[in-house]
Parts: C-alpha cells; structure tokens; sequence
C-alpha cells in the first residue's frame, strides 16, 4: 500500500501468474533448485558445528569446472562423459570446501573468515580463467557443453510450462536430499559430523577423530554446492559464464536456516525462497522487487526468531521445581553448535 498498490491486487497478480500458471510454478521450481543445494551444502556443514559461508565460491569453481570439462571432453561417449563431468564439479567444489576445512583443523582459524575470502577468490580466479583461457572471444562464456549432457526441461512432460528453462535436475537434488539425510541418520560418518557439531570436545574424548570429520565435512559441504551447476550449466545455459551463480550459494544459508538443517526439510524452504524470488518478478510492475526482498529477509528473522524462542521455552526451569524437563543440570550444558553461535 505504501507504493500504491492495493493488497488485493498483488494477491491477483501472485495467483494468475504464479500460483495457478503452471509456467510460474516451473519458474519457482527453477529458481528453487540451486537454492537446495547449496541449502544442503551449508546445512551439512552446520551439522559438524561449522559454518560454511563459502558456498558461492564453492559453487563458481564447480560449475566453471562442470562447463569446461563438458566441452573439453565432448567426444567422449556419453557413459564416460557424465562421470567425467560431474566428477571435476565435485573434485573441484570439494577441494574449494576442503581448504577452510583443514584451515580449521590444522591451526583452528575461523572457517567464516575463510569462507568468505574464498568466495572472492573464486570469483576472481573464474573471470581471469574464463577471459584469458577458458571463454569464446569477446565473451564471458565456455563454449556449450556436448549435446549428451544436456538436461531434459519439465516442459517435456509438463504441460503450459512451455519456455521456462525449469529441468530435470529439481529431482536430482530431492535425491540428493533423501540420501543426505539417510547418510546423516543412518551412516557411522553421518553421526559422527553430527556428534563433532554437538560437542567436538566430547567426540574427541570418545575417541572421534574430529579434525578427520570437520575436514571431511567440509569437503561434502563443497561438493554439495558445487552441484548446484547441474541446474544452469546442464539443464540452462548448456555452458558456463560470469556471474552464472547470482549468490544463490549466500541464499542457501537462508534455505538452511530455515529449514533447520534438516536435508528434507530443505526441499520446502527452498520452494518457499524459489516462490519468493518470481513473485518478486512477477509483482515488479506493482511494487519494487527490494520490497520482496525485505519480505524474504523478515520471514527469515522471524524464524530464527521464533526458534530462538521456542528452545528458551524448552530448557526454562518451571517455577518451583528443581531442574526442569529438559533441563540439563548446571555445568552440563552441552556446546553451542555453529547455527546456535551464529543465532546468538
């Protein structure tokens, strides 16, 4: 209203054009896929305790490394050029996460610190590769990727969504989903990221190897992020170029924030930013899109927020009792977890 325009009319414009379109929901479905990902990516290393803030760097190289081996080795036959291509995405992800991560167990520097300057590093080191090396003249882009890599787009089998660059790599990220949280609930490695991130000082004392872990962690983180090429260079663009990856590897710690960093509670938040995102596109003739970008922002504090409550609730000592449900006795208290220190 502040900008003139009546709620009910972007309540409307959201339906005709989002909601019940099947082209905008593809959209959503589109914008949501990366944002998963790097969800996951950022919610696997907030299981060790860690805080990965490197997702977007982690996200330039693989996919950088995703476009250039795809057209670099086009001439293999397929059965040898995927696990080739998705290969040097994951190496290289894995690698880029992995560095922070021995940072941090070798000499104990802050992983957001190192995070953050690798992010620059990686888009840095991208555009100097890609305009003295890697990219067709007078572009900023690899060349296309050979054909058999080529995802197949939603409009193939979903009717009316006919032009929207949405593809199958959605529901090779739910799979991803899925088998992350298998392996985080039901794995020896699962538990032990999720023991280091509930008390590192008590999984060395049961004998965990916990510089192993944060390190191994790490690598995970990055090549969860670096997968997040699948959806713009394979299933999009069918190539690499600048700035390709538009931060979704810093949205994706909102998409893990709010999902609690849980895997398969990752799929609807990511939605949920996705369904943002378009709206934002959709109802820009009616109010500026910063205006849904302030309301993405307020969704996520009042998450955290109401998070941040619900856990003072659950450990509050009732009145009159001794240590309450839930409570643990004083001097017990377990070590903050890195969302815990991030929230604080």
């Amino acid at each position: 209203m502040a900008h003139g325009a009546s709620p009910g009319a972007m309540g409307r414009r959201v339906w005709e054009e989002v909601l019940s379109s099947p082209y905008g929901l593809s959209q959503v479905v589109f914008r949501a896929t990366p944002l998963l990902l790097t969800g996951l990516a950022v919610a696997t290393a907030f299981q060790a305790g860690l805080f990965n803030i490197g997702a977007e760097g982690q996200a330039v190289v693989g996919s950088l490394a995703l476009g250039w081996v795809g057209w670099a080795a086009g001439g293999l036959p397929a059965l040898a050029l995927w696990p080739l291509a998705l290969g040097a995405a994951v190496v290289a992800g894995g690698i880029w996460g992995g560095i922070p991560g021995w940072l941090k167990a070798r000499f104990g520097t802050h992983e957001v610190i190192n995070t953050i300057m690798l992010n620059f590093i990686a888009m840095a080191a991208s555009n100097y590769l890609l305009s003295r090396h890697l990219a067709l003249p007078e572009s900023m882009r690899t060349p296309d990727v050979a054909r058999a890599l080529w995802l197949p787009r939603l409009s193939r089998f979903w009717t009316g969504s006919e032009g929207s660059p949405a593809n199958v790599s959605f529901f090779i990220a739910i799979v991803l989903a899925v088998g992350l949280h298998f392996f985080l609930r039901r794995t020896r490695y699962g538990f032990l990221i999720r023991v280091c991130g509930r008390g590192p000082r008590a999984a060395a004392w049961a004998g965990v190897d916990v510089r192993r872990t944060l390190v191994f962690a790490m690598v995970a983180s990055g090549a969860l992020a670096a997968l997040s090429g699948l959806n713009g260079v394979l299933g999009y663009k069918h190539c690499y170029e600048a700035g390709m990856t538009g931060g979704v590897g810093y949205l994706g710690i909102g998409v893990a924030l709010l999902a609690r960093n849980e895997p398969l509670h990752a799929i609807p938040s990511a939605l949920l930013f996705g369904f943002l995102s378009y709206t934002g596109l959709a109802i820009s003739g009616l109010v500026p899109k910063e205006a849904v970008d302030v309301l993405t922002g307020a969704v996520l504090l009042f998450v955290i927020l109401a998070d941040r409550w619900r856990r003072r609730v659950r450990t509050r000592r009732p009145a009159g009792d001794g240590a309450g449900e839930g409570t643990a006795p004083e001097g017990t208290q377990p070590e903050a977890t890195a969302p815990e220190r991030a929230g604080a």
